[in-house]
């Protein structure tokens, strides 16, 4: 297993800090926002000092986040969002991940059209050398449980489709550990790790309601048991979005939040 750092969980950092920190803190990799890297470019700076920043700190890039708006849009606007995804897919690529998350609509309830839209992604990830990886977020109105998720994957009918998994999505969706059990190893492309606030019940949580994993209510030990079931070896990110995080020592949070997932992961 290879441990990571999503950067959002130490988000006020700048960027190429958030990298050095990863690198001080021992993870094994990084999970980078492709628009930490535009503002970054925005303000002078370059993609190979990225490059370097990784290289120099020995760190994988396990998937980057996010293409969307794919579900969103028609016609000429759609065009655009295509137009964006190989912007992003070939600067992922670049920086050497195999997977950018494909986020789906935030409002839109209907989903027909989701299989054939993920379709699309996935041939412009092929001519890009990367593969968009579907994402359901517990929040949204499309695409928020599990089970869903893996249903336009296996509508989608294509060879390198996947679905990344996240222990806060699962619970505040009410999603199972047999919906868990559904999803086939090698369509299981990424795995987040974040726990839920104990004040607040499932479905009516959002990112700021993440916290540190041991420190919430998710039954993590047990979720990790059904991806051992699975054969899940691959690569696991702390994802977080605490104001209260971010407000402590950086390395601290990190640190622990590295420490505990090898624990859970023993």
């Amino acid at each position: 297993m290879k441990f990571c750092l999503n950067t959002s969980t130490i988000k006020p950092q700048s960027l190429i800090r958030k990298i050095e920190l990863a690198g001080q803190a021992g993870y094994d990799g990084v999970e980078l926002w492709v628009n930490d890297i535009y503002e970054y470019i925005g303000q002078g700076g370059e993609v190979r000092d990225v490059e370097k920043a990784i290289s120099d700190n020995g760190l994988i890039v396990p998937s980057m986040i996010a293409i969307r708006q794919w579900g969103d849009m028609d016609g000429w606007e759609y065009q655009l969002v295509k137009d964006e995804a190989k912007r992003r897919f070939s600067l992922c690529a670049r920086l050497g991940s195999p997977y950018i998350v494909a986020t789906p609509p935030l409002e839109k309830t209907d989903t027909k059209h989701l299989p054939e839209r993920y379709s699309d992604l996935l041939q412009i990830g092929r001519e890009e050398g990367i593969r968009p990886t579907f994402e359901y977020i517990s929040f949204f109105k499309s695409v928020y449980r599990l089970a869903d998720a893996w249903d336009i994957i296996q509508k989608a009918d294509d060879p390198d489709s996947s679905i990344i998994i996240d222990a806060f999505h699962n619970w505040n969706s009410n999603s199972t550990l047999d919906d868990l059990r559904q999803i086939p190893l090698d369509k299981i492309s990424h795995y987040h790790i974040d726990d839920a606030a104990k004040n607040k019940p499932p479905r009516s949580q959002k990112d700021p309601d993440r916290v540190m994993i041991g420190e919430g209510q998710i039954d993590l030990a047990a979720e990790i048991a059904v991806l051992k079931e699975l054969g899940y070896d691959k690569t696991v990110s702390l994802e977080l979005f605490n104001s209260e995080l971010w407000e402590q020592d950086p390395l601290d949070v990190i640190s622990t939040g590295l420490s505990r997932m090898k624990s859970l992961f023993a």
